[in-house]
């Protein structure tokens, strides 16, 4: 690659963050570094109907959180700033109206009335949904059909256009995908679409192209659903004499519904339960919160591995990869063709995974605020980084800290009794009675004078060491669930242990 790599992430900035952007977003990334090229973030806000109020600001934080971090973008501007399409207004005019004078486009004056009856008008057993292609453009209010002094008149006028491309018919339009290989589009097959709507903004289609041939773009990563858009945009580079600047094209494939049918929407995440926005968005429109994986309690090391996976695959056996790691082994010739099915309990396996691997120190961090939000008493932070070295392990998400940890600094407030209840027996009783006494006379509070005292006293009553620990671990947690009982008496010490016993045999 002789011309230095350039890569772009160009959301609009309309809502939350779908993990199917935030894909493409590390994969622009990850090819840029593999590179050592520059990776550039570009808001598309051309679309003022659907801009939605601190949005931009939402992508820039999802994607500082996840630690893609643009080279080049609104809030680092570079060399071909500025970086929001609502800026560079006029850049696209100029280009437009060059398309109208070499004959490529033309003005429409129709208005939204006129294309409504057009397309009853027009609308037949073969043609059910009449498009503004060369088939029908001949009927309407454009600089095609109209006299040059009719055109000129109405644009004298200042009535509203919009320009739009003029497909060339009967032409097969041919593009080399970086996944897909060698891809075909006959022309007929689409419609004229707008390049500048009537208020002087440019569609997407003339937007990205401009962009990407004036920030240098040379590889450009975006979901398949842009597949049908492709031929739009190589004529739009082949009109406008760019052919030679054309970047390479990569249609990433969709991330799909857990059973394999259709795109991943948020409303499938609503139904199944689970997220599919990096962070929590708030709707300012709706008043709505939409949740996220960070605010869930994922990882962003843990996200993006996950992420990465969703489409492609490195060729080894591993799995867990750090960001520098999938830098090094990020390959498009490894990008699926096919859509990935999205798997939540696969997702929270990353995620336990990467807890696993965290130092206790990192997670003391993140325990921390969490903790003392839901209004915990840590006690001190040798006492907390003590309660995370022994229940880490048991979190799948950061937030499960809470549910793990909780009777390490207060008495449970439920006590599983019906599993006590349908095993207890006298035997039992008098072996917990005895316990106290035993527990009582210890000199020494730890774990192996614990453990030993205990085993002792079941060897002596003859009861099977398993048939106490699971009441014993009900006592003291509430439930069934934690790390090592004997650990757990240790870390909440004796009084709490011997308190909790005696509260329990006054309820059974």
């Amino acid at each position: 690659m002789s011309q230095s790599v350039r890569t772009r992430f160009a959301p609009s900035p309309t809502g939350g963050l779908h993990l199917g952007g935030v894909r493409t977003a590390l994969y622009s990334y990850l090819f840029a570094k593999k590179h050592n090229g520059s990776f550039v973030l570009r808001v598309e806000d051309t679309d003022q109907t659907r801009f939605v109020e601190g949005a931009e600001q939402y992508i820039v934080d999802c994607l500082t959180w996840c630690g893609i971090i643009p080279d080049e973008g609104p809030h680092h501007p570079g060399d071909y700033a500025p970086y929001r399409q609502s800026e560079r207004k006029e850049i696209y005019k100029q280009y437009a109206l060059q398309l109208v004078e070499s004959g490529h486009a033309y003005y429409a004056f129709d208005t939204p009335e006129e294309l409504e009856k057009m397309r009853e008008d027009l609308k037949s057993p073969s043609n059910p949904s009449p498009q503004y292609d060369a088939s029908t453009r001949m009927h309407m209010k454009n600089s095609i059909r109209l006299l040059k002094e009719e055109t000129e008149s109405l644009l004298q006028q200042n009535i509203p256009y919009v320009i739009r491309i003029k497909m060339p018919e009967n032409e097969t339009i041919t593009f080399t995908d970086m996944i897909r290989g060698e891809i075909k589009n006959e022309s007929n097959l689409v419609d004229d679409k707008v390049l500048l709507k009537a208020d002087c903004m440019p569609t997407y289609h003339l937007a990205v192209v401009v962009d990407d041939y004036l920030m240098k773009i040379t590889h450009a990563f975006r979901g398949e659903e842009w597949l049908p858009s492709a031929p739009v945009h190589i004529l739009l580079w082949h009109y406008l004499g760019w052919d030679q600047h054309m970047p390479q094209w990569a249609h990433l494939p969709l991330i799909l519904k857990p059973d394999g049918h259709g795109k991943l929407s948020k409303r499938d995440g609503d139904r199944l339960g689970f997220p599919v926005f990096a962070m929590d968005w708030y709707d300012p429109k709706t008043n709505e919160t939409t949740h996220g994986f960070k605010e869930l309690g994922f990882l962003p090391e843990a996200f993006i591995n996950l992420l990465a996976l969703l489409g492609w695959n490195s060729g080894e056996e591993k799995e867990i990869f750090t960001l520098d790691e999938l830098v090094a082994s990020f390959s498009m010739e490894r990008v699926h063709k096919g859509g990935a099915k999205f798997d939540y309990e696969k997702a929270k396996w990353f995620n336990h995974e990467w807890i696993k691997h965290m130092p206790i120190t990192h997670f003391e961090i993140l325990a921390k605020p969490i903790l003392v939000n839901r209004g915990v008493d840590i006690m001190s932070d040798e006492y907390l980084e003590k309660v995370v070295a022994l229940i880490k392990d048991r979190c799948t998400l950061i937030n499960d800290v809470y549910e793990q940890s909780i009777y390490f600094f207060q008495t449970p407030a439920k006590v599983d009794l019906e599993s006590i209840q349908t095993k207890w027996s006298d035997e039992k009783n008098i072996f917990f009675n005895e316990l106290l006494n035993s527990f009582d006379s210890l000199s020494e509070w730890n774990l192996a004078s614990i453990e030993t005292c205990f085993k002792t006293l079941a060897t002596e009553k003859n009861i099977k060491l398993g048939e106490l620990q699971a009441p014993f671990r009900i006592m003291l947690v509430g439930g069934k669930f934690g790390p090592g009982v004997f650990n757990i008496a240790e870390l909440i010490g004796k009084e709490n242990t011997v308190e909790r016993i005696k509260t329990v045999l006054n309820l059974l």
